[in-house]
C-alpha cells in the first residue's frame, strides 16, 4: 500500500489556515510542476484560475509540453526565469522526492502538494531544508477561500442544505 492512500495513518501536521494564508500572501510566484495542456486535468483548471484571479507570476513546468494557455512551458524548475516562491506539484507520489530535490536545488521557499498528494518523508525533508510545506490541499481552493472567491471557483452555490435540490 502506498503512503498516499487514505488508510495510511498521517503523523505530519500541516500549517494552520492562518499560516497557509500568510504563505499565499508572501508569495509572488508559483511554479506548477506537472502542468498539463489538457483542459480536463486539474493542473489546467488551477492554472486558469491562478492566471485570471490571482496576482502571482505563474510558471509551467513540464518536460514535454511547449505552451500552456499561451504561455511558455519550462522543462525544469532550474530553467525558470526566477526562483518560485511556491512549487505547486501535480506529479505521481513516487516522483515527489525528485521534485523536492529540484525545488531545494533552486531555492524555492515552499512545496505545495495538491489534493490527494501526501508524502510525509518529503514533507519532513522539505521542512528540514527550511521550506514551508502544504500537502493534500488545492492552491486554487485555498486562494479562493481566503480571498472570497469560492463562488468563482464553483464551491459556493448559496444553497445551505445537504439535500439535492429538485428542478422543475
Amino acid at each position: 500500500m502506498s503512503e498516499n492512500t487514505a488508510t495510511t495513518e498521517r503523523t505530519w501536521t500541516g500549517p494552520s489556515a492562518p499560516e497557509r494564508l500568510a504563505l499565499l500572501r508572501r508569495a509572488k510566484s508559483i511554479a506548477i510542476v506537472g502542468a498539463s495542456d489538457k483542459p480536463s486535468r486539474a493542473s489546467y483548471f488551477v492554472a486558469t484560475y491562478l492566471l485570471s484571479s490571482s496576482p502571482y507570476r505563474v510558471y509551467f513546468v513540464n518536460p514535454v509540453a511547449k505552451e500552456i494557455l499561451g504561455r511558455p512551458v519550462y522543462p525544469s524548475l532550474a530553467d525558470l526565469p526566477e526562483v518560485p516562491d511556491i512549487v505547486d506539484v501535480f506529479r505521481r507520489h513516487d516522483d515527489l522526492p525528485t521534485v523536492l530535490a529540484e525545488a531545494k536545488a533552486v531555492g524555492a521557499k515552499a512545496l505545495w502538494l495538491q489534493l490527494g498528494s501526501w508524502h510525509e518523508e518529503v514533507a519532513r525533508d522539505a521542512e528540514a531544508a527550511g521550506m514551508d510545506v502544504v500537502m493534500d490541499r488545492c492552491v486554487k481552493i485555498e486562494h479562493a477561500r481566503f480571498h472570497g472567491g469560492l463562488n468563482l471557483a464553483g464551491f459556493n452555490t448559496g444553497v445551505i442544505s445537504s439535500k439535492r435540490q429538485l428542478t422543475a
